[in-house]
């Protein structure tokens, strides 16, 4: 175990960590004090997605723009403007809801700004962790990360039913705002080393060479292409849909907030595994784990009783980070750290293309065939979209590599 927790023997993964994790504490209040907001303000599923995904159009278009300016400048550095101007855009919707006068438009604008920040944030966040251990403690550093961002799920989640259903969602909002902010500061305390810092040169060009890394790997555009599926339908089956299935066959937010804190829970369980198991064929193992997440989906178009939902929520979680974890090892394991953080940009872009599209459609699609069908479809998807990818050699056979070097 103490060779588990050794990359937090380093100062600049310990900020990282707990720059993550803080911020993510509010994170996880956010999806369900917004959905209930919406829920309180119109009633609509439709406006609910609509919401969402006008968070999700923004990050789509600026996510390639944000893997350049991660590769260029420090990337700690890149953090904390985007945690500070996502705090402000959470501030002011805490504002507006805790006076009464917080518009649809308001939320999806400020939600859009959101989600700008965000396009930044994600690339830098996820090509800094080379620079803060020795190579060969990656996956230990992965999984430490996960713990710590799970963790805060859990009592985010957890927290933001009994925030919501006592104080508001305005007040839970509020929180997020807090800790992005807070996340910002212990960030803006790494140093980092200026050596794997791209020099500026022309954006096309620096574009170009992060799409050649991404294309000449046939496992990575493959699982991100499956990965554009599986996220537009689970978001906006689970985003969209839970909410509704809680108000209406379940106990409300407080029971939403439960089975966000039942996956969260299994993210964290998922998190132990990865400290100590180390499969030679990350992502075969990594596709493997994914077939758990259409269980929760399944269970909630019933809906069955809310400790199956739970419990289904809670396998999806570990499949979710054991799947997390290999392929943050693999990417930075095959990926050159100059151009770590554009690549991660073209598989965040690829893997969320459609992502707004599924919050946008999957209120209309239940009006149409029902809550309960539209579940069902949408884990009929993520299994469709995953089994293929068993058949590509890469995957299958894509080994780890055993590394000393140091950052």
């Amino acid at each position: 175990m103490r060779a588990s927790l050794a990359p937090l023997r380093e100062r600049e993964f310990r900020l990282l960590f707990l720059g993550r994790t803080t911020s993510l504490i509010g994170t996880a209040i956010a999806p369900v004090a917004l959905a209930f907001a919406v829920l309180d303000l119109t009633g609509s599923k439709t406006d609910l997605g609509l919401v969402l995904a006008a968070r999700e159009i923004p990050l789509i278009v600026f996510i390639l723009v944000g893997g350049i300016w991660a590769d260029r400048l420090p990337r700690n550095r890149v953090m904390v403007g985007a945690n500070i101007v996502s705090g402000l855009t959470q501030a002011t919707v805490a504002s507006l809801l805790i006076t009464g006068t917080a518009e649809i438009w308001h939320l999806a604008a400020l939600a859009a700004l959101n989600g700008s920040s965000t396009a930044f944030f994600f690339p830098a966040s996820s090509g800094v962790i080379p620079q803060t251990v020795p190579a060969q403690l990656l996956q230990p550093a992965n999984a430490l990360l996960r713990l710590g961002i799970n963790g805060a799920l859990i009592g985010g989640a957890a927290l933001a039913g009994f925030i919501v259903a006592a104080f508001g969602s305005g007040t839970a909002i509020a929180v997020d705002a807090a800790t992005y902010l807070l996340g910002a500061f212990f960030v803006a305390l790494m140093r980092l080393p200026a050596s794997v810092r791209m020099e500026a040169q022309h954006f096309l060009r620096e574009l170009g060479e992060g799409w050649r890394e991404f294309r000449l790997r046939t496992w990575l555009w493959v699982i991100v292409i499956q990965f554009s599926l599986v996220n537009a339908v689970e978001s906006g089956a689970l985003s969209v849909l839970g909410p509704v299935v809680a108000e209406q066959e379940l106990g409300g937010a407080r029971d939403f907030g439960l089975i966000l804190t039942a996956q969260a829970i299994g993210l964290v369980v998922g998190g132990f595994i990865g400290l100590r198991y180390r499969p030679q064929r990350m992502l075969l193992v990594a596709t493997g784990a994914i077939l758990l997440m259409p269980v929760v989906l399944v269970v909630l178009g019933f809906p069955l009783a809310l400790p199956i939902i739970l419990a289904a929520g809670f396998l999806a979680g570990i499949g979710i980070e054991t799947f997390g974890i290999l392929w943050d090892t693999t990417m930075q394991q095959e990926i050159p750290p100059v151009a770590l953080s554009r690549v991660y940009s073209y598989d965040m872009l690829g893997s969320i293309a459609f992502v707004p599209i599924g919050l946008a459609v999957a209120g209309p699609v239940a009006d149409i065939v029902g809550v309960r069908e539209a579940l069902w479809g949408a884990a009929a998807i993520v299994l469709v979209a995953t089994l293929p990818v068993f058949a590509v050699r890469d995957v299958r056979r894509l080994e780890r590599r055993e590394a000393t070097s140091s950052p």
